[in-house]
């Protein structure tokens, strides 16, 4: 390789990799707003150093109030994002989202279950976002908590602010392989193509599970009935009583406007009206706010 080729290269890794971490940035906002109807301002800058140097940008107080998550990627297992997330955030957040779940009283270790449920979703949006630059598809797999490798000397320090709350900053890291990998453009005509990884050996030990908030286990198991309003209408009495067969009642809903999703009777999404083998179904194509959510409930 060429002196200017090693350099477009080396360009090149440094664009996808900051492209990457505004992708993630801009996921996690998105998530924290679904789930606590707060939209947090989160910017990233980058940072150079070992972690025990620059850790104090994380936020003050021991390492060992520093929340590890070590995320590799199902395309090799040297594919790996890092995240070191400061007690007072991941406590503040993960409270945050349970107590907009209507949870009056939050133990810390729910906190940090939830803080990690929020961290697995945006994680997953950036493993979106690695396989449109790869040209193919990519997943997580399974976390672990781990902190990184000390000799890492490359990070991303990514605040969060709330409307009334700065946050003590997040530091994020990619492994070499990863930020090599997102800089070698896919290979002509293989953009769908997606690529069988060798099934993980039985000698291997499985990575542990991502853990789950207790609330959320007990929630997962619950039956919900799922209906579709296709509109409404209000009708004086006299006029109910003059209904018969054949009878046409006209709703509040053009043919072309979108139908409501109601989980439980509260508004969840809207969708178009579609057939699958003979039967009606719903394309949703809307997530409702959580104040629309909540106006269902009134």
């Amino acid at each position: 390789m060429s002196m200017s080729e090693h350099v477009d290269s080396r360009l090149d890794a440094v664009e996808n990799a900051k492209l990457l971490l505004d992708q993630w940035g801009d996921s996690l906002a998105q998530v924290l707003e679904s789930m606590t109807d707060q939209r947090p301002e989160v910017h990233w800058q980058a940072a150079t150093g070992r972690f025990s140097e620059i850790g104090g940008a994380a936020g003050d107080g021991p390492e060992a109030e520093i929340l590890w998550w070590e995320q590799p990627f199902q395309v090799s297992p040297e594919m790996i994002v890092w995240v070191a997330a400061p007690r007072a955030t991941w406590e503040y957040t993960g409270t945050l989202t349970l107590k907009a779940a209507g949870l009056e009283t939050v133990e810390s270790g729910e906190a940090r279950n939830t803080w990690f449920e929020i961290l697995g979703q945006s994680l997953s949006a950036m493993a979106r976002s690695i396989g449109s630059l790869m040209g193919r598809e990519v997943t997580c797999e399974s976390g672990v908590e781990r902190s990184a490798d000390p000799d890492l000397q490359e990070w991303a320090s990514v605040s969060l602010r709330f409307a009334d709350k700065e946050l003590a900053p997040l530091l994020v890291a990619l492994s070499p392989k990863l930020i090599a990998t997102i800089s070698a453009p896919a290979p002509a005509g293989q953009a769908e193509s997606h690529e069988i990884v060798p099934k993980r050996m039985e000698s291997e030990a499985p990575e542990p599970a991502p853990p789950r908030s207790r609330t959320m286990d007990l929630l997962l198991d619950v039956d919900l009935p799922v209906s579709i309003s296709f509109g409404k209408a209000q009708l004086p009495m006299k006029d109910v009583l003059k209904l018969t067969t054949g009878s046409i009642v006209e709703l509040n809903r053009g043919v072309s406007e979108q139908v409501e999703v109601l989980v439980n009777q509260c508004l969840i999404a809207r969708g178009e009206v579609v057939v699958i083998d003979g039967n009606y179904g719903v394309r949703i194509q809307e997530i409702v706010s959580r104040q629309d959510r909540l106006r269902t409930l009134r």
